[in-house]
């Protein structure tokens, strides 16, 4: 095998956010470039490396020079490029002289056709290129090309100004034992790189690209591996934890790991009056601003100590730990000053301040909003089986919490400080719950409301955004949805959906329009938002694990109640499996596009006007099958409705072999498109079967 290629770029500290994308994406379009010129084996293994101050990458089995291409290069035209005789013209004489072929004689040149005319071609060999050519095209692409979220321009010591992340300093690139005469960003490559900034011992010569890691590690004190680094902080942590769980969002181990290079995981504790805060208040105060990690016992509950994760090992880890916690005592206490405050004022109290909270300027304020969220609840509470009065109640104190102190420092526990302040004024259980979950599911995933008055102003809340920023025209457009539309609409799928509530989507959307009437910039936009809200359905019910034409012969049908969606999903992917499936959704799909061109509505059937023994046969069956498919369909049965179809093959297949539909004689065309229409109704009330026709 040949040798490997290390390549690490040294820099001032990388935003930590943003590392172990710059990292993989470092890494992919070095190797991706060399790939393309022919340096790579099939075997070559990839490693990226990503700390808070290089980006690197490992590369095994790289060829110093690639191997010789055989290339087949367009020129012109042949009635172009050659006169009647056969010789070259000046436009070929041109080409080839442009591409430093002068004196090539045009009797070697090969002749293809490209569908539209003959082209003449040159076939020819390239030879490789050395590894130092590739290299810096490689780096180039990868230093212009990295998704950087803000990029910095810089002077070097020389007075040229460099554009990057974050200012270069030192450039190392290796291949097995050799230095490649590589430059990127004003520097240009060796072998000499830096440790960590306060544990290794000075400049680090690496010997080899194949003991990078080894070596930067030993002499170092770096782990440049961001997912070693990572599984290290998740191991050392649960060492420290001794059997408690650690609150590590997969988000802040990220953070945390993009700004260390040696990670030391310390414990840390704080007094136990501050237990009495609730528990978001204090991990998220941990979390947003120290990048702690809290620990709770096995049940949940918060315990007066954290873990946090330091860039220095030392014998002395007290002086690490004290300054970390006056810091967060001071911050826990205005955690528990902001509880306090809050507490002495009701939520019911702070209503008339919503009047003064601009909800969007066409749409009035969040006083406004709340009206128009107590009367969706209440029409909704019957739907989702709540009581009424709690419904109301808990809509009217849903957004109270937001003139909260506490959620002013920290918006995102909207809706649990609700909850919390509501037991504390004494409301109910159900309303106190409701408050916190209206704004649930969140994101992909979450859980939903945990009782009905909740799921009543969670739908209220939803298709309140929903209608109301819809309709004034600020409509998702590409991947720009700024009032989180696609998951308002998504959340009132899923509630619907996984909580099998009985709710039509028209009936549910023109009622909310009705509480917009005396907006003028409120345009009612139900067909758009239903519309809208079917192509997230569509998605939805695709992530479930159904293909796209089980999906499509559901929604084709244009259904607006949502709750029995899974069972007719189900039932059309068991009447798929039936052997006669095929042959049914192919007769379906026929006898849709002849009802298509029928003007107006087909005549009554009349069994004596049917002449033919196919016809007779046909309209025999479905007269035998429909009561028991018609009586399973009403009792929500969907998958026998469609399984009692099966017999009608055999008829359905002998009627379009025998019989001709647009019979000349009009008596008997009207009474076959009659059987046929009666036969599509049948064959459609679940799900439309022809859309399962290949």
């Amino acid at each position: 095998m040949n040798p490997s290629l290390l390549v690490e770029l040294f820099t001032e500290e990388l935003p930590p956010k943003a590392l172990n994308s710059l990292g993989e994406a470092f890494s992919q379009l070095m190797s991706q470039t060399l790939r393309d010129e022919g340096h790579l084996s099939e075997h070559s293994v990839v490693t990226a490396f990503a700390s808070p101050r290089r980006l690197g990458c490992h590369i095994s089995d790289v060829a110093g020079t690639s191997a010789e291409k055989h290339i087949q290069e367009r020129l012109l035209p042949v009635k172009i490029g050659l006169d009647a005789q056969g010789q070259a013209t000046p436009p070929l004489l041109k080409k080839l002289s442009a591409l430093g072929l002068e004196g090539t004689d045009v009797s070697t040149l090969k002749t293809i056709s490209d569908g539209k005319q003959d082209v003449l071609v040159i076939e020819r060999s390239m030879a490789g290129k050395h590894l130092t050519e590739s290299l810096n095209k490689a780096l180039e692409t990868a230093t212009t090309k990295l998704p950087i979220p803000k990029v910095m321009s810089y002077q070097r010591p020389d007075g040229s100004t460099v554009h990057f992340v974050r200012p270069a300093h030192k450039l190392v690139a290796l291949h097995g034992n050799d230095v490649v005469a590589a430059q990127t960003l004003g520097l240009k490559a060796g072998r000499t790189t830096l440790g960590h900034r306060f544990l290794s011992k000075g400049p680090i010569e690496i010997a080899t690209a194949d003991g990078y890691e080894a070596q930067l590690e030993t002499e170092g004190k770096v782990v440049a591996s961001f997912a070693k680094r990572r599984e290290a902080i998740e191991q050392k942590l649960a060492e420290q934890a001794q059997g408690d769980q650690v609150v590590q969002p997969a988000e802040l181990v990220d953070e945390v790991c993009a700004l260390v290079e040696w990670p030391v995981v310390y414990e840390a504790g704080f007094e136990k009056e501050f237990l009495e805060v609730p528990q978001e208040c204090l991990i998220l105060t941990m979390q947003a601003n120290q990048k702690y990690f809290a620990i709770t016992d096995a049940h949940g509950k918060m315990k007066n100590r954290f873990l946090l994760v330091s860039n220095l090992l030392t014998t002395t880890p007290h002086l690490i730990t004290s300054g970390n916690e006056r810091v967060l005592r001071a911050r826990l206490a205005d955690a528990k000053f902001f509880f306090d405050q809050d507490r002495k004022k009701s939520l019911e109290s702070r209503l008339p301040g919503l009047a003064s909270v601009v909800y969007h300027n066409k749409l009035g304020t969040q006083k406004d909003r709340n009206e128009r969220l107590v009367k969706l609840a209440e029409w909704l509470a019957p739907i989702t089986g709540a009581p009424v009065e709690q419904a109301k109640r808990a809509a009217l104190l849903c957004k109270a919490d937001l003139l909260t102190d506490m959620v002013g420092e920290f918006p995102e526990l909207q809706g649990n400080m609700g909850e919390h302040y509501a037991r504390h004024d004494g409301e109910t259980a159900d309303v106190a719950q409701a408050i916190a979950d209206h704004y649930s599911p969140r994101f992909a995933g979450d859980q939903l409301p945990r009782n009905p008055v909740g799921l009543a102003v969670a739908l209220a809340d939803k298709l309140e955004t929903l209608l109301g920023i819809y309709s004034i025209g600020l409509v998702p457009t590409g991947d720009k949805d700024p009032f989180a539309l696609r998951r308002h609409a998504l959340g009132v799928i899923r509630m619907v959906i996984e909580k099998g509530l009985q709710l039509n989507l028209h009936a549910m959307l023109n009622q909310g329009n009705s509480l917009f009437a005396a907006y003028p910039d409120f345009k009612p936009s139900t067909d758009a938002i239903a519309s809208f809200m079917m192509d997230r359905l569509r998605s939805y019910l695709k992530d479930q694990g159904y293909s796209s034409a089980e999906v499509d012969s559901v929604l084709s049908t244009q259904p607006s109640q949502f709750a029995d969606l899974p069972k007719r999903l189900a039932a059309v992917r068991a009447f798929s499996q039936l052997p006669e499936a095929t042959a049914l959704a192919a007769a379906n799909k026929r006898i849709s596009n002849i009802l298509k061109k029928v003007e107006g509505s087909p005549v009554e059937l009349v069994e004596a006007r049917l002449t033919l023994d196919a016809e007779k046969a046909l309209y025999a069956q479905v007269r035998n099958v429909a009561p028991a498919s018609t009586q399973a369909f009403e009792q929500g049965d969907f998958q026998q409705a469609l399984l009692a179809l099966a017999p009608l093959k055999t008829s359905v297949d002998a009627f379009f072999d025998h019989v001709m539909v647009n019979d000349p004689d009009e008596t008997l065309k009207n009474n076959r498109i009659a059987l046929l229409s009666w036969l599509h109704g049948l064959m459609n009330r679940v799900a439309d079967i022809s859309q399962l026709a290949q």
